[in-house]
């Protein structure tokens, strides 16, 4: 059986970890370099690095700090935030990622996925998406959750899975940071329309919370969180100790 995965999340802003509440309120947490060593170090299975403001800035992601983590870390590493072109994933790629993650590259081109998938793999790419939900509708948000995009969750996911994104995270803007556990509701419509992995973000406020989540959501492979990592709310060693006692696969 296929462990399940635990994956802190380092949302870098200026070369320095922050956290907020839905997206906003962000305040410095640490030094990525510092906190991912730290993650390596203490049973995470992956790591997933944010550049949060390159796409909202039109720029590209700072390799310099993306650099110093990679060096750092033993575990697999995958890194987000102004990726809008198949050069940028070989950029990133260079700096020592393991996976690229797109968001608003494939918004503006929904070909991008393809092309990179067709160069680098299916298990290189993959689709980041922030969905929140607006008059009853799961819609896209593009930019860091900034800009509606007017685009249908469910269907936009099914149709970059098809055309060879191999790994789905799905950020609940409505849940992130509130702690009161993750969007079950809007992770099984995802499993239910995708046959590649599905990594769960926002809204983890305790152990029981990733407990229920793979109890509940079988298809889901992967928990990420931020916020309870990065200030010692929850040890990632006394989660997958649970999570084991729990009969759900984990590694050790």
């Amino acid at each position: 059986m296929i462990t399940k995965r635990i994956i802190p999340c380092l949302d870098v802003r200026d070369g320095r970890v922050v956290k907020g509440v839905n997206f906003e309120g962000l305040c410095d947490v640490n030094s990525p370099v510092e906190l991912a060593k730290f993650y390596s170090d203490n049973g995470a299975d992956e790591l997933v690095f944010y550049d949060i403001t390159a796409s909202a800035e039109g720029r590209q992601l700072f390799t310099d700090i993306l650099r110093q983590t990679a060096q750092n870390v033993f575990i697999p590493l995958t890194v987000g935030g102004g990726i809008n072109t198949v050069a940028d994933f070989e950029r990133v790629l260079g700096c020592g990622a393991d996976k690229v993650s797109v968001n608003s590259g494939a918004i503006r081109n929904p070909d991008l996925v393809r092309e990179a998938a067709q160069r680098y793999g299916a298990q290189c790419v993959v689709l980041s998406v922030d969905v929140k939900m607006v008059d009853g509708v799961w819609r896209v948000f593009a930019k860091g959750g900034r800009e509606n995009t007017g685009m249908e969750a469910i269907e936009w996911i099914r149709r970059c899975a098809e055309n060879g994104a191999g790994e789905i995270v799905v950020n609940s803007i409505d849940t992130d940071g509130v702690k009161n556990g993750f969007d079950m509701p809007l992770l099984k419509a995802v499993c239910d329309v995708v046959s590649v992995p599905v990594i769960a973000s926002g809204g983890a406020g305790n152990i029981d919370h990733f407990l229920t989540l793979f109890n509940t959501l079988p298809g889901v492979d992967a928990g990420l969180a931020a916020s309870i990592f990065h200030f010692g709310e929850v040890s990632i060693r006394d989660l997958k100790r649970q999570m084991a006692a729990a009969g759900i696969p984990t590694r050790l």
